[in-house]
């Protein structure tokens, strides 16, 4: 009598059910599946474990070599290549520290260009000339000796000369001094840029400009009116 009365009041009371059941330790509670009670040690997470296993994983992964990836074809030329590079830098580097400090004077070729003619001159250290060209001496007349192609041929024809009298031998450096601004004197860039500029083009040691600039003095020519 008195456990059906319990019962029915556990099903209307819930609260009261539950006050009325027996409390049991947690130490004596039984895991599922197990009649042994749970012990403090088991009761305690395994995240320390589980730290030390991932741990000793991460030292053995660090202490194996790491797998090398394959070396292309591409790269062992490119590497080659480099180092033969810097080879060549490195010879080319001492021989020019090793090379004697050349401190002689340079030769000088004045190039005077105006809109009548264009002229060339090879002088010595000291100023006294070798050798000067015209245009007139390669046939070239009167109003046809300003333009561009007698300039370029005159400065083809000049660099001909200075190799075939020898005085490539004496010249060691060449300074080129401009004077005017007319087309004999891009004729005589394009030339020594050019083919046939190539002898001398390496002895260039330095490029100056002495074109003539007036202030005031006396008075202009008039201009020409057609």
């Amino acid at each position: 009598m008195n456990n059906r009365f319990a019962r029915a009041l556990a099903r209307a009371l819930p609260s009261v059910g539950r006050q009325a059941q027996p409390r049991v330790s947690p130490l004596c509670q039984t895991r599922a599946f197990s009649s042994t009670p749970k012990t403090f040690s088991e009761s305690q997470p395994q995240g320390d474990s589980n730290a030390d296993i991932v741990d000793t994983s991460r030292n053995e992964a660090a202490n194996d070599p790491l797998p090398s990836p394959p070396v292309k074809a591409s790269d062992l030329a490119r590497s080659s290549a480099n180092n033969a590079f810097s080879k060549m830098a490195f010879a080319l580097e001492a021989d020019v520290l090793n090379r004697p400090y050349d401190n002689s004077p340079p030769y000088h070729i004045h190039v005077l260009s105006h809109k009548h003619n264009t002229v060339l001159t090879l002088t010595r250290p000291n100023g006294s000339p070798l050798i000067s060209y015209g245009t007139g001496v390669l046939g070239f007349r009167k109003a046809r000796r300003g333009g561009y192609d007698p300039a370029f041929n005159l400065s083809a024809h000049f660099f001909g000369q200075i190799q075939e009298k020898g005085l490539l031998l004496n010249i060691k450096k060449v300074e080129i001094i401009f004077r005017g601004f007319h087309q004999g004197r891009q004729a005589f860039t394009k030339a020594l840029m050019g083919n046939e500029g190539k002898n001398i083009r390496g002895l260039v040691s330095g490029v100056s400009d002495s074109t003539r600039i007036k202030f005031g003095g006396t008075r202009s020519p008039r201009v020409r009116r057609l």
